[in-house]
C-alpha cells in the first residue's frame, strides 16, 4: 500500500515544531557551559562578557544552516564547517561539564563534613579552635583547587574527546572482513567478495581526498563488485560532482551499484542518479540485475529508501517490483539504504540484505541510543537461513567526530 505523502501545511508545522525544540535544546545547552563551566573559572568582567558572546554566536550558528544557504553555498559550506565543528566540541564539554558538576554532587557531603570533638568541649570552644587562621585558609585553599580543578579537568577532558573524535573521524575506514554463507549461491561463485560502501557523506567535510584513499582501500580487496548504500552525498551535483567523479576509479569484476539513502532526496535524487550512471555506476532504484553468466549468477537487487516515499511523490521502497523478473533459483542479495523490513525481505526470498543509514551510532552515547531504536545497529545479524550486513558507514553526518563506531569498509566473502 502506497504511504500517503504529508501535506504541505502539515510539512511546515513539523518544521517549525522541529526547529523550536532544537533552538530550545541548543539555548539551554550553551547556556549550561557558560554558567558551569567557562563563567567560574574566567575572571570578572570583559572575559566574561567576551565567552557569552563567544558562546551565543555559536549557539546561533547552530540554528542559521537553512537561512544561510540562500547566500550561495559557499557561504553556506563554510558556516556548516563552522557549526558542525563546534557542535563536536560543544557536545563533549557539555558532557564533561555534566560529570563535573555529579562528582561535584558527591563530593559535597565530605568537603562540608566537621571532625567529631574527642574531649566534648563546649560548642562555643569548637568553634574558635574550626576557625582559627591557619586551618581555615588551608580549608578554603584546598575547596578552591579542587574547584578550580574540577573545571579545568572538564574543559581538558571535553576538548581532549573532542580532538580524538575528529581524528577517529577523518582517519581512513577500517577493513571489515566477514564471512556470510548465502543460500542458493552458486558453487562456482563460492568466496565472491562484495565490498560494501556506505554513508560517505561528501559535502563541507568529506572531499576528493577523502574519497580517493576510500577507492584505493576498496580496490585494494579485489572485490568481484562494489555497491554503495545511499547517503553518498550532501549537496548538489554541481557543487560535489567533482569528488564523486573518484567513484569512477573503483574496479571489480561486475562492477559498481548504487542505491539511495535518505540524503540524495535532500540533495537532488534524479539529478545525482542520472551523474552516477555517467561515471559507469549502476543505479538500482525498485530493481535487479544478474551479476554473472549462467549457473553462475545470483540476484542483485536494489530498493529506493524506505522514507522518501512519505516525501517525495513517485519514490520510495518497493520490494515488489524490486524482485519481480528475478530467477528464484539463484541467491538474492538487497541493497536497502536503512536496516528496516529485513524479515519480509527474506520472506520474499532475499539471502542477504546490506544497509547502512545507522552510522553504527557514531558517537558515545548516541551509539546507545541508534541501538535502541534499530535492532539491526551495526554488524552481522541473521534470520531464519538469512543475513543482514549493518555497515557503520565510511564518513560521517554532522559534527565531525566518531568515538565508538569507527568508520569501515565491509568485504563480505560470500560461501555456500
Amino acid at each position: 500500500m502506497a504511504s500517503r505523502v504529508p501535506s504541505t501545511q502539515h510539512r511546515i508545522m513539523a518544521w517549525v515544531s522541529f526547529t523550536l525544540i532544537v533552538a530550545t535544546i541548543a539555548l539551554l545547552g550553551h547556556l549550561y557551559l557558560y554558567r558551569r563551566l567557562f563563567r567560574p573559572v574566567l575572571p570578572h568582567g570583559s572575559a566574561r562578557r567576551a565567552a557569552g558572546i563567544a558562546l551565543a554566536t555559536l549557539a546561533l550558528s547552530l540554528l542559521s544552516r537553512r537561512p544561510l544557504r540562500v547566500l550561495g553555498s559557499d557561504i553556506a559550506q563554510a558556516q556548516a564547517i563552522v557549526a558542525y565543528t563546534w557542535l563536536a566540541v560543544a557536545l563533549w564539554l557539555l558532557l564533561a561539564t555534566v560529570l563535573k558538576d555529579l562528582t561535584a554532587l558527591v563530593m559535597a557531603p565530605f568537603r562540608g563534613r566537621k571532625p567529631v570533638s574527642k574531649n566534648h568541649e563546649p560548642p562555643t570552644a569548637q568553634a574558635a579552635r574550626q576557625v582559627s587562621g591557619p586551618d581555615l585558609s588551608r580549608r578554603a585553599m584546598l575547596a578552591r583547587g579542587v574547584h578550580h580543578g574540577l573545571h579545568v579537568g572538564a574543559l581538558l577532558g571535553g576538548s581532549t574527546a573532542a580532538a580524538y573524535g575528529a581524528f577517529r573521524a577523518f582517519a581512513p575506514a577500517e577493513i571489515s572482513e566477514v564471512e556470510v554463507r548465502l543460500p542458493r549461491l552458486s558453487r562456482s561463485l563460492d568466496g565472491m567478495t562484495l565490498v560494501h560502501l556506505s554513508d560517505i557523506h561528501v559535502g563541507p567535510f568529506i572531499d576528493a581526498a577523502f574519497l580517493d584513499v576510500l577507492v584505493e582501500r576498496a580496490n585494494a580487496q579485489r572485490p568481484d563488485a562494489v555497491v554503495i548504500t545511499g547517503d553518498l552525498v550532501d549537496g548538489s551535483v554541481a557543487t560535489l560532482g567533482p569528488a564523486v567523479a573518484r567513484l569512477s576509479r573503483l574496479r571489480s569484476r561486475f562492477g559498481t551499484y548504487f542505491v539511495t539513502g535518505n540524503h540524495e532526496y535532500y540533495s537532488g535524487h534524479r539529478a545525482w542518479c542520472g551523474f552516477l550512471e555517467q561515471l559507469g555506476i549502476t543505479v538500482l532504484r525498485n530493481r535487479s540485475v544478474r551479476l554473472g553468466d549462467g549457473g553462475a549468477a545470483l540476484n542483485l537487487a536494489g530498493v529506493d529508501d524506505w522514507s522518501a516515499g512519505r516525501r517525495f511523490p513517485g519514490s520510495g521502497y518497493d520490494l515488489q517490483t524490486a524482485l519481480a523478473g528475478r530467477d528464484p533459483d539463484r541467491a538474492t542479495v538487497l541493497l536497502a539504504h536503512q536496516p528496516v523490513n529485513f524479515e519480509v525481505a527474506v520472506d520474499r526470498g532475499v539471502g542477504l540484505q546490506l544497509s547502512g543509514h545507522t552510522h553504527g551510532g557514531q558517537v558515545f552515547p548516541m551509539t546507545m541510543l541508534v541501538q535502541m531504536r534499530y535492532p539491526f545497529c551495526r554488524g552481522l545479524y541473521h534470520h531464519r537461513d538469512s543475513h543482514i550486513y549493518v555497515s557503520r558507514g565510511c564518513g560521517f553526518w554532522g559534527p565531525p567526530s566518531r568515538i565508538g563506531s569507527p568508520p569501515e569498509i565491509a568485504a563480505l566473502h560470500l560461501t555456500v
